[in-house]
């Protein structure tokens, strides 16, 4: 008697990988291997074209960008492309600017694959705090200047949560704040209210990484109008390690 023969499903997989914050060569090996290997890449809009280039001519190019109060694709769309594309037995790659998991959403996306018994890897990226501020001469901790360091999302008013202010306003720390340009304002007010010092250095690190960098700097009361010259992608860096940047800048 013969045996049954078993059913095998053609499970793809899905490999998250952060891109790092734009100079290409910021990307790790793996997420260079695994670009170059996926037969479909779902890329989002701080993915730079260099990266972007190495994925194999033949790979689909799936793009699901979003910028500041525009979504191009809906989230739980890019979630049913990844799901979908999984299951017909592709190698995908989620290619996200920075690291997936810092302000990323890259959970939230695994968080589904894994309840549709969907595999997958995470190849962590470089942050963009990480990234933009070291090509910026700006240390995230110093032994004179800061002995923490905090990454706060700057859509800090839309989400219906209040972060604790009260936390971030010391001066030993340095706060790096993603996304915040839109919300300078409302971000000076609250430090301001909760103690920081009106004259506490802060920097805005634009296109961080890439040949367009640009380095705003000044201090927390001006933070405001320095946000009105700067265009994003821009981070916003609040500390004294910032009063740094015209000893240590290397990257022209």
């Amino acid at each position: 008697m013969s045996a049954t023969p078993i059913s095998v499903t053609n499970q793809g997989f899905v490999s998250l990988v952060g891109a790092g914050p734009g100079d290409p060569d910021l990307l790790t090996v793996k997420g260079y291997r695994v670009i170059q290997q996926a037969e479909v890449v779902v890329y989002d809009r701080l993915v730079s074209p260099e990266i972007l280039a190495l994925a194999n001519s033949e790979a689909e190019m799936i793009y699901v960008g979003k910028k500041l109060d525009f979504h191009c694709v809906p989230q739980g769309k890019i979630n049913q492309i990844l799901v979908e594309k999984a299951k017909e037995g592709k190698r995908v790659v989620r290619l996200k600017g920075g690291d997936s998991f810092i302000f990323g959403r890259g959970g939230e996306e695994l968080e589904v694959l894994a309840e549709q018994g969907i595999s997958f890897e995470v190849v962590p990226g470089i942050t963009a705090a990480a990234g933009a501020t070291a090509y910026a001469g700006i240390p995230l901790t110093h032994r004179d200047h800061a002995q923490s360091v905090q990454f706060i999302t700057g859509h800090v008013q839309n989400d219906g949560r209040e972060i604790e202010w009260h936390s971030l306003a010391q001066s030993n720390n340095t706060l790096v704040f993603y996304m915040g340009l839109k919300q300078s304002g409302y971000i000076t007010h609250k430090l301001l209210e909760t103690g920081l010092d009106e004259t506490m250095p802060c920097a805005i690190i634009e296109n961080g990484t890439r040949r367009e960098q640009h380095v705003y700097t000044g201090v927390l009361r001006d933070l405001p109008i320095m946000a009105k010259e700067a265009v994003s992608p821009a981070l916003i860096v609040v500390g004294s390690v910032t009063s740094l940047h015209n000893k240590l800048k290397w990257f022209n």
